[in-house]
């Protein structure tokens, strides 16, 4: 790299311009060395988000960092009245670090406080924060620049003037030329002979800058695309959008001194203010606020207190003198690292957590391998218990911050966060801000829409992008790997151009938000330490770094994580408390007592030997359990068969790729279906808990510990470096290991083949102490189910209530798994939100669709305690018009005001008329219009609800279907299963089932053909690459919903029996894929055709009043004379008028054909009580 620079590039734009800079940051070293240029200034548009990353690249690359940015200037104030002027950028650059530390205050002032309005400085802001900072005054676009493009010359100098009395001489008039095909760019021309003349009339330096946004030349086009991407527009638009020109890229030293051979004190410049930069920033040691005065001895208290207590009530695993010896030995690492202060933080937040109500998880990651933490409440694991080490979570001989993952309960996570800014100070607590990436399926999406391509055909090319585990591949990869996608590009210049660009710019970032979790906590205002930003939607600052550099600029990350599990187990918690009941009926028919209520203000100490909860685990009963309900977990637990925590601590750990092919042989040596493999004497009760398998981390560090001679520290180096597979790291060890063996008693082969077990395990082995502390979680949901299930099922719903999917999940569950009792959805019986009563899960009215839980609480409190008594009451009471019609819609539609009026059609169009009265009615109230002596609306007419046959229970189920999301009071297929199970059932080529009956026997044989019946809910069509039509077809049956693919040739046979709502039994075959079922429809056929020879079948009907005969009668006599229906069979008809002294059976007279349509029409007479086959 040449020793004297001629040009140094002093505004430049990285990625982290979002949507505008195509500078790639890890580029960027390799660029300056190419151009010979020892410096190089970051300026990124309105952010410092990279200033500590770049800082290092550079600096590690032998590159002079020069830290900046562009920050908009606004410039001129808007009158009253007047629609404000748009600000402009200028460049700042800071020359030491107290500059460094002005451009973060600057920074952050961009942000905070700004209301959601668009990044900007005032003047004053910029003059406070000008020490050490020298400006750029940002070209022919920038403030100065704008004012002499509109012909404004005394404003312009006057600008100029106080820009040049805030920053003095550290003031630079910039001057840039982009040329385009015309020469210089319309702007560039107008402003720089003022420019020039100002320079030498005020004495203030020139400096030549290229605004660089891409690397070269020939990027032009798709950052062309990119910056349409970021506005909005389309590349071909010609008004109303930014352009630049390809001369926006970095240029060489050469191209630039001959850009500006006529004014070469501009250029020269450019290195003089690089030397006037020699400035970097740097990484910190980790900051903290001081807690205590004196942290050791603070922390040595309470942990010595905290496990004082822990084991005057908790059994525990060894004697106490062992508990004191492992406390002293982590107190003594802690100490030695200088870690106190942390600990005794995150104890606090915790602490109050806790007296605050608010649930706690009891661990998560390493740092459940702490006993110092478990004293200190932190955790809720005794590490002991689990055999759990302290190394694994903080190393002595690998330096590095604890980090600790707190869960709390996502409903109140906000709670601590605040309690932590009150306690510590707003100014130095803050959020982490994420970058979103700009990845190959989203660019291709968005490039297609700003090349104006058919959304089809943007589609069908995104979705030819393969996706490797949870993000897709690159377009580079899926082009080499997707022959369809080549073609596209082959056969078509537009497809070709659109993944052209998109590759250039996929990767690049494309959006800032915060970090879910990560918190820092500073011991001074965090914008002293980090630049800040602020999120429009959060009135909490964020860090301007990222998660990786906010640490390396020396603040402490805390995750603040939100588990929804723990609201579902608070929430469960809460309903067994309210219910008041002492004696529960379990599920497998034990009665059980509610624990005391200390025991249930702790969930923590419920007994980890329940017999319930063990066999809900293995007869896997497990849906809405944490962590064990997918299928493929269900089928681990009926063949593990699990009877203690470790067993489920185990089965978090194994199911993942890799690890669960020892499933199989966990599970048969359990059950004694398979003898235990020894390793080693020496080791094997290190396996003995995982059935003669390495399972953990721990045990990977334990065996290293006994076998090879290792300290536990060192033991989890090794595994870190064969995790990661550092082959450097592996040839050292692999001796060392050998050597220790062969010290302790193992010979070479075996101590080798060990070795190699390990490399293998480690890259799988899973965190102990992670999965301990969600096992624990896991086993706390299931006793809840096993022990408490109406009020466990309440608690899980409540905490989807707005996800109807799971929703339909959860109430099979209650309904039909569990078979608990239920309230359907009703204005005096439900609330807002899902509550049990006598035993019975009540539906919450805030379930139903397009209401809101807000909305429904304006009925519930309008109730009260008092029931409402009609439709005109509710008016009266609740203000409908608030409510909303479409709420009430809904509400009619479930039922809702059955218990006022059962005629539901009636009550919905009815609706009408009651907002206006209950409208009319509280704008009375509001304005006090009411008489001495009578209730507003007294005088007011209650309007007319006309009279009319309510909807039949084909239609009655439908509109039900409309508001709730699945069928709740019964299946429009209810009356069908029982003729195609007799029609079907048996066939072994391709039986009937339902879809629960499909599910579990794919689950166990794989893949089969079978028959289903179902509602058709949905169909949506798509066109393959080839041109073949193919459909989605969303269907439910009495157990659940289900997706059917349909290809092509099926579709075409398919397509007219498949319109919403049509009744059909689909031919389909059946696999299971990653837990889910798959479907694929080989056929379709009307449910009326094939139920018509299902087979006899007789009816029994229940009717209240002996005036139901005669409609009865109609019914069956209609159906003789159509006799669609092959099925013939008795009527039985049975009368239980109160008024007659029993039972008395009418006989209707030989056999009359039957069919589910026939049943389900004699159902929804009137005084029909109830109907049943025989």
């Amino acid at each position: 790299m040449s020793n004297s620079p001629r040009f140094i590039h002093l505004r430049t734009h990285s990625e982290y311009s979002l949507l505008e800079g195509a500078l790639r940051l890890k580029k960027l070293p390799g660029m300056c060395a190419k151009a010979e240029m020892p410096a190089l200034a970051l300026t990124d548009t309105n952010n410092m988000f990279a200033a500590l990353e770049f800082s290092v690249a550079m600096s590690d690359a032998g590159v002079q960092p020069i830290v900046g940015c562009q920050v908009d200037l606004e410039y001129v104030t808007a009158q009253p009245g007047e629609k404000p002027r748009a600000p402009a950028p200028v460049v700042l650059l800071a020359q030491s670090e107290r500059g460094y530390e002005h451009l973060m205050k600057l920074n952050s002032c961009l942000y905070l406080d700004k209301g959601g309005a668009l990044p900007q400085v005032t003047m004053a802001e910029l003059a406070a924060h000008s020490e050490d900072v020298i400006c750029l005054t940002g070209g022919s676009l920038g403030p100065v620049g704008m004012l002499l493009q509109n012909n404004q010359r005394p404003a312009a100098e006057a600008l100029m003037g106080a820009l040049h009395a805030a920053f003095g001489d550290r003031l630079y008039i910039e001057l840039q030329r982009h040329p385009g095909e015309n020469g210089a760019t319309e702007a560039e021309q107008q402003t720089e002979r003022g420019f020039v003349e100002m320079a030498y009339a005020m004495d203030i330096p020139l400096v030549a800058t290229n605004d660089v946004y891409f690397p070269a030349s020939k990027m032009y086009e798709a950052h062309d695309a990119l910056i349409c991407i970021s506005e909005g527009a389309y590349v071909d638009q010609q008004e109303g959008r930014r352009r630049l020109t390809p001369q926006h890229y970095f240029k060489t030293q050469a191209e630039m001194v001959t850009l500006f051979a006529d004014l070469p004190e501009a250029i020269q410049n450019t290195v003089e203010i690089a030397k006037r930069c020699a400035f970097k920033t740097y990484r910190r040691d980790p900051i903290l606020p001081k807690f205590a005065d004196d942290e050791v001895a603070e922390l040595r208290r309470q942990a010595q207190e905290g496990l004082k207590a822990r084991l005057a009530i908790i059994p525990h695993a060894a004697e106490v003198s062992v508990y004191e010896e492992r406390l002293e030995f982590e107190l003594g690492i802690i100490e030695g690292m200088g870690f106190p202060g942390y600990f005794l933080i995150v104890a606090d937040f915790i602490k109050w957590s806790k007296d605050m109500g608010i649930p706690v998880g009891p661990g998560r990651g390493s740092g459940a391998g702490s006993l110092v933490a478990y004293a200190l409440l932190i955790t809720d694991l005794d590490p002991l218990r689990y055999s759990l080490l302290f190394e694994r979570f903080l190393n002595p001989e690998r330096v590095s911050m604890p980090d600790f993952d707190i869960d709390f309960c996502m409903d109140r996570r906000e709670e601590v966060i605040r309690y932590v800014q009150g306690k510590y100070g707003r100014d130095r607590v803050g959020q982490i801000i994420t970058f979103g990436a700009l990845l190959s399926k989203a660019a291709v999406r968005d490039i297609g829409r700003v090349l104006q391509m058919p959304y089809g055909q943007v589609d069908r090319l995104s979705k030819m992008i393969p996706v490797e585990g949870v993000k897709p591949v690159s377009i580079e990869k899926a082009l080499a790997d997707e022959p369809r996608l080549r073609d596209e590009a082959r056969n078509e210049e537009v497809v070709a151009r659109l993944l052209d660009y998109g590759q250039q710019v996929e990767g690049l970032l494309r959006n800032a938000s915060t970090h879910a979790a990560g918190v820092v906590i500073g011991d001074r205002s965090l914008d002293e330490l980090v630049p800040l930003y602020q999120d429009p939607r959060s009135d909490m600052p964020a860090t301007q770094f990222n998660m990786k550099w906010v640490e390396q600029a020396g603040l402490v990350k805390f995750d603040f994580l939100g588990l929804k599990t723990l609201t579902v187990i608070q929430n469960a918690v809460d309903q067994i408390k309210s219910s008041g009941r002492h004696l529960h009926v379990a599920a497998d028919g034990t009665e059980l007592f509610v624990p005391p209520e200390g025991l249930l203000d702790d969930i923590s100490t419920i007994p980890l030997d329940d017999e319930a909860s063990y066999k809900l685990y293995a007869a896997a009963k497990t849906v809405a359990v944490f962590q064990v309900e997918s299928s493929g977990m269900m089928d681990a637990l009926k063949r593990m068969k699990p009877n203690c925590i470790e067993d489920i601590v185990a089965l978090v750990a194994l199911y993942r790729p890799g690890p669960m092919e020892n499933i199989p042989t966990y599970c048969e040596v359990k059950n004694g279906l398979k003898e235990r493999e020894s390793v080693h004497p020496s080791i094997d009760h290190i396996l003995e808990e995982t059935q003669g398998i390495i399972v953990y981390q721990e045990q990977v560090m334990q065996i290293a510990q006994v076998m090879g001679g290792y300290s536990l520290g060192g033991a989890d180096l090794l595994r870190r470096a064969m995790g990661k597979k550092i082959a450097e790291e592996m040839a050292k060890e692999r001796p060392k290991f050998e050597k220790g063996a062969m010290t302790n008693g193992v010979d070479k082969k075996k101590a080798k083949e060990v070795f190699d077990l390990l490399e293998k395990f480690a890259n799988y082995g899973f965190n102990k102490s992670h999965a301990a502390a969600y096992a624990v979680v896991s086993y706390q949901t299931a006793w809840l189910k096993a022990n408490h299930p109406v009020e466990f099922m309440a608690g899980v719903m409540n905490c989807d209530i707005h996800l109807t999917d799971k929703l339909a999940v959860y109430f099979e569950e209650v309904r039909k798994r569990l078979e608990l009792p239920w309230v359907p959805p009703c204005v005096n019986r439900s609330d807002a939100t899902f509550k049990v009563v006598d035993g019975a899960l009540v539906y919450a009215l805030g379930a139903l669709k397009n209401v809101g839980v807000e909305a429904m609480k304006l009925i519930t409190e309008g109730r009260g305690d008092k029931p409402f008594t009609t439709l005109f009451d509710v008016a009266r009471r609740v203000d409908l018009k608030r409510v909303g019609k479409r709420p009430l819609e809904m509400l009619a539609r479930s039922g809702a005001f059955d218990v006022l009026d059962s005629n539901r059609r009636r009550v919905f169009g009815a609706l009408d008329g009651l907002v206006a009265y209950s409208a009319a009615i509280h704008e009375q109230k509001a304005s006090n219009q009411v008489s001495l002596f009578g209730e507003a609306g007294d005088d007011l007419p209650e309007p007319r609800i006309m009279a009319g046959d309510d909807w039949e229970a084909p239609e009655r189920l439908t509109e039900e279907f409309k508001a709730i999301g699945f069928y709740l009071s019964g299946h429009p297929l209810d009356d069908y299963m029982g003729p195609l199970k007799r029609k079907w059932g048996s066939d072994r080529g391709v039986p009937f089932m339902t879809l629960d009956e499909l599910t579990v026997k794919v689950s166990e044989r794989g893949a089969m053909n079978a028959r289903l019946a179902g509602v058709v809910a949905g169909r949506q069509e798509r066109k393959s690459a080839r041109g073949n039509r193919f459909a989605f077809a969303q269907l439910s049956d009495p157990s659940g919903a289900y997706e059917v693919t349909l290809f092509s040739d099926t579709l075409e046979l398919c397509r007219d029996h498949l319109e919403t709502g049509s009744k059909v039994v689909m031919t389909v075959e059946a696999t299971m894929e990653s837990d889910q079922l798959k479907l694929l429809g080989r056929g379709v056929t009307p449910v009326e055709t094939a139920v018509e020879d299902a087979g006899n079948m007789g009816l029994r009907i229940f009717i209240e009043t002996p005036s139901a005969i005669a409609a009865v009668s109609e019914v069956l006599e209609g159906a003789r004379k159509a006799a669609k229906s092959k099925g013939k069979g008795p009527i039985q008809l049975c009368l239980m008028d109160p008024a007659l002294p029993g039972e008395v059976e009418v006989d209707l007279g030989g056999d009359f054909p039957v069919s589910p349509k026939i049943k389900g029409a004699i159902r929804s007479l009137g005084g029909v009580m109830e109907v049943e086959e025989i």
